[in-house]
């Protein structure tokens, strides 16, 4: 079989250049400020222009009722005036949440506007986000639009590897994609677990995937069920329990199929 390597694409060089500058700059304010108070203004700031095409204009006057849902929306351009589910979870390490917060809600908000299906700029923008929330952010990594995590601060993505649209990683507990793993269109990676009698009673796990693992369409690795290097779960699968190295699994409960040929 043929192989079908990714292409490179380019804007036109004058759009490059100004996604360079904005991604720098943002960057370099994230960078220098890393208070919630602050990261919540310069994210208000960003989002105003990315959703309105217009600057921030200080205080709005929420006075008019004809203009009630108007500003109900330029509030909510705020990350300090919106909730996040993880907030709500007692295992929630405030402090350091806080400080992601801004970036996470920018991480979201970015892939709903205009701006979120322009890979290119996409790819870019959320590995930036990512060396200021996750634990680890290795170099080549590639994340598409509308990839959902919990923390952040539990999660490490080692060198190369990517996650497609819709992925969810629930890092709860910890997880650890090591270098060159994939993780293809909505599939779900667990960390945690709740007891079946008592839903508040969680117990936190770390799940680790690869080196080059690959789960596959709509896949499931349940909390604790790593996923072994050049390992396979394959799609719909349910991984309830470790899979191993060089194997591919299927089905629900996920069991191994075959044995893929060991790297020479």
């Amino acid at each position: 079989m043929p192989n079908q390597s990714y292409r490179d694409l380019k804007p036109t060089p004058e759009a490059e250049a100004t996604y360079r500058r904005w991604l720098s700059h943002l960057n370099d304010d994230l960078t220098r400020h890393t208070s919630p108070e602050r990261r919540s203004e310069i994210v208000r700031d960003e989002l105003f222009q990315i959703f309105l095409g217009r600057p921030h204009g200080g205080k709005i006057n929420a006075t008019l009722t004809s203009e009630l849902a108007t500003s109900v929306l330029a509030e909510s351009f705020d990350p300090r005036n919106i909730t996040l589910e993880p907030e709500y979870y007692g295992d929630v390490d405030p402090d350091r949440y806080a400080e992601r917060k801004p970036l996470i809600y920018l991480w979201q908000m970015f892939d709903k506007s205009p701006l979120g299906l322009n890979h290119w700029l996409g790819f870019r923008l959320r590995c930036m986000l990512g060396k200021h929330i996750f634990k680890h952010l290795g170099k080549g990594v590639k994340i598409f639009h509308n990839v959902e995590f919990t923390f952040g601060y539990n999660l490490t993505i080692e060198d190369n590897c990517t996650i497609h649209r819709n992925v969810l990683l629930d890092d709860r507990g910890e997880i650890i994609l090591h270098a060159g793993t994939s993780i293809s269109d909505y599939a779900n990676i667990y960390s945690h677990t709740h007891d079946i009698n008592h839903q508040a009673d969680v117990t936190n796990k770390v799940t680790e995937l690869g080196p080059r693992a690959r789960v596959t369409y709509h896949a499931t690795v349940l909390a604790g069920a790593s996923i072994g290097e050049d390992a396979m779960l394959g799609a719909m699968g349910l991984a309830t329990r470790p899979v191993p190295d060089s194997s591919v699994s299927v089905g629900i409960p996920a069991q191994v199929k075959r044995q893929k040929d060991r790297p020479s």
